[in-house]
């Protein structure tokens, strides 16, 4: 049986996603020597994703996986001490703060960078992890180019839904938006637009229950009217399908000691990754619901170390 440790560090960074990894970077070359702990997830949801070309700095688009090998490579570069496994508990109520690693290490730090993101919700079909990547997503802003003239399903009946089945439709050829409902529960504005815009098609009443493909998704199994008398089943020929039933922040560990919305993402003092504690920050998805884009994470991943340098210098005057 492994010894548990107790370890100090004046910088803790919790989550490898792009405002993990920037942080780091920051926080690295400021000779903070920060510690970052991966997560679940090494590499954040981008690793899921097998083309990115919307962030600066790649014009011939580049893995997701490569991506963030490139971001880490940097943040080690600098001397930012990279481990595996994630924080499975936190005491945020005085300095230095006071987490639990999952193999029990406890970790004491000065200031704490969290940067565990957001998770996308799935219907939870076996379908989508099978095609996840070719021809699944959960990110219409981050894969809607691939699928341009192309026909594709959103499935979802909020706001989201209606955001990225507007945004695919300015794309793409056809864009069907999958309903489980007789209704939408968007706001009115976005309601109208869905219902307004000719390439748009609300299948309500509908259930996605798995996809088909050879090399990808070429279509999606549906059933309308479940479990009433005049159900019916049938196939629709899609090439891609996108999930936009929400997004599942990663904060439960910090949620005793943070304020969160009603969603579960931290909340910060705005236009900054402040959190009410000193010395605390979120950034990134995990603060982040309405943009959740990677440049944005790796901008407030920025903010972040720049505020955590700043207050070390303060308190240490």
């Amino acid at each position: 049986m492994m010894e548990q440790q107790k370890q100090y560090t004046r910088c803790l960074i919790v989550g490898s996603g792009p405002a993990g990894y920037t942080a780091a970077i920051y926080a690295a070359r400021a000779n903070l020597n920060p510690v970052l702990y991966c997560g679940l997830q090494t590499g954040g949801q981008l690793t899921q994703t097998t083309e990115v070309e919307n962030f600066p700095g790649y014009p011939e688009g580049v893995d997701g996986n490569q991506m963030m090998m490139d971001l880490r490579q940097q943040a080690e570069r600098y001397g930012t001490d990279i481990r595996d496994g994630e924080i499975v508990k936190a005491d945020l109520t005085k300095a230095p703060y006071k987490l639990v690693t999952d193999s029990g290490d406890e970790i004491q730090a000065e200031t704490v960078i969290i940067a565990t993101g957001a998770s996308a919700k799935y219907l939870g079909l076996e379908d989508e992890e099978k095609y996840k990547g070719q021809g699944v997503s959960a990110c219409a802003t981050c894969d809607g180019f691939f699928y341009r003239g192309k026909v594709v399903a959103v499935v979802g009946g909020g706001d989201t839904a209606c955001e990225e089945a507007t945004y695919l439709a300015g794309l793409c050829s056809k864009v069907y938006l999958i309903v489980r409902k007789d209704y939408l529960r968007a706001s009115d504005v976005m309601q109208q637009r869905v219902e307004e815009n000719e390439k748009i098609e609300i299948l309500y009443k509908h259930n996605a229950t798995g996809l088909y493909g050879e090399n990808g998704v070429e279509g999606v199994h549906l059933v309308k009217h479940l479990g009433e008398e005049n159900e019916e089943h049938y196939d629709l020929p899609v090439d891609g399908f996108f999930l936009a039933i929400g997004h599942t922040p990663n904060s439960s560990v910090f949620k005793d000691f943070l304020e969160t919305n009603q969603a579960g993402y931290i909340k910060t003092i705005l236009g900054t990754p402040k959190t009410k504690i000193p010395g605390v920050y979120a950034a990134g998805d995990v603060a982040d619901p309405v943009y959740r884009q990677a440049v944005v994470a790796a901008g407030t991943g920025c903010q972040a170390a720049l505020e955590a340098e700043r207050y070390l210098t303060e308190i240490n005057k």
